[in-house]
């Protein structure tokens, strides 16, 4: 069965109105990672909190709706000003608070392309984003944060989910968060029509692997709280699929043949990696699309 933030996801990407329905019953749950590192989870993307001294710093803010929840479980956790917000990418299960969140006082933070995606791309109602909620601060290869007593890195991943994602790592905290270039125990969403890639999607995972340990805490794009055991296994799973697709290709199987033969994915679709936002026809497709030449 999904989870509503799945159906709240899809709804939002095919019937805005229905979604707006839908957010009175969404919890904002609050998990503590370290002594002043949280995840949020609610409906979207999930949430980084960092709390201390210089203020309250966030990565990510789902939708509008939510932003007020969002507010007052951030308020239980600090009662100081929010400063900072980075965007992981562009979506608006991640970046649709973001308006309310800079009336709030933060400073939005996202690579280049995602200001220019969210200057041109209209949203479901054909209006476009207001002034308010495109970052004032983009960069292009990485940037670093020293916020909380602690140095927060941050680092683009090209042609992964998007053609703007960024990984952070708090390098004090030992927390990894990836935005949508990790969904824990799912198939994951590599929007190709964004300049994401099934090959840049693997490199941006071994990017992340190489910035952790055994003992760090990952929060996900979705899913949940995870370490670098799954994560791993994450890859493997999208190496081994991968491996299989360009075996198809190299016979000259159609993208409909592909999508059809359900033991490319087997394996995986029998762990329910494909009962989240992306089923495993929708996988065998993004994969065939992505890496057919």
């Amino acid at each position: 069965m999904k989870s509503i933030t799945t159906l709240i996801f899809i709804a939002f990407l095919s019937f805005g109105t229905i979604a707006n329905a839908q957010f009175d019953k969404v919890k904002i749950e609050t998990v503590n990672i370290s002594d002043h590192v949280y995840m949020l989870k609610g409906a979207g993307g999930n949430i980084g909190v960092s709390v201390g001294d210089d203020g309250v710093f966030v990565i990510d803010d789902q939708f509008a709706p939510l932003s007020e929840k969002i507010h007052t479980a951030i308020k239980a956790l600090s009662d100081k000003d929010i400063k900072f917000l980075v965007n992981t990418h562009y979506h608006g299960d991640h970046t649709g608070g973001n308006e309310n969140m800079q009336k709030l006082g933060a400073t939005i933070i996202a690579h280049d392309n995602v200001r220019q995606r969210l200057e041109t791309t209209p949203k479901r109602d054909g209006s476009m984003q207001p002034k308010g909620a495109l970052p004032i601060i983009t960069f292009n290869d990485e940037l670093s944060l020293h916020i909380n007593g602690e140095e927060v890195d941050v680092f683009h991943v090209d042609h992964a989910h998007t053609d703007g994602d960024a990984l952070l790592y708090f390098t004090k905290s030992n927390v990894l968060h990836t935005g949508d270039t990790y969904f824990n125990g799912r198939y994951p969403y590599i929007d190709l029509k964004s300049g994401g890639s099934v090959d840049g999607y693997i490199k941006a995972v071994k990017t992340g692997l190489q910035h952790i340990n055994e003992d760090t805490k990952i929060i996900p794009g979705h899913g949940k709280l995870s370490n670098k055991t799954e994560y791993q296994a994450f890859l493997t799973m999208l190496e081994d699929l991968r491996a299989k697709m360009l075996v198809e290709i190299k016979a000259g199987k159609t993208e409909e043949e592909v999508a059809k033969n359900q033991a490319i994915t087997k394996y995986y679709d029998d762990l329910n990696y494909g009962t989240g936002y992306i089923n495993p026809e929708k996988m065998r497709r993004t994969l065939y699309l992505s890496l057919k030449k």
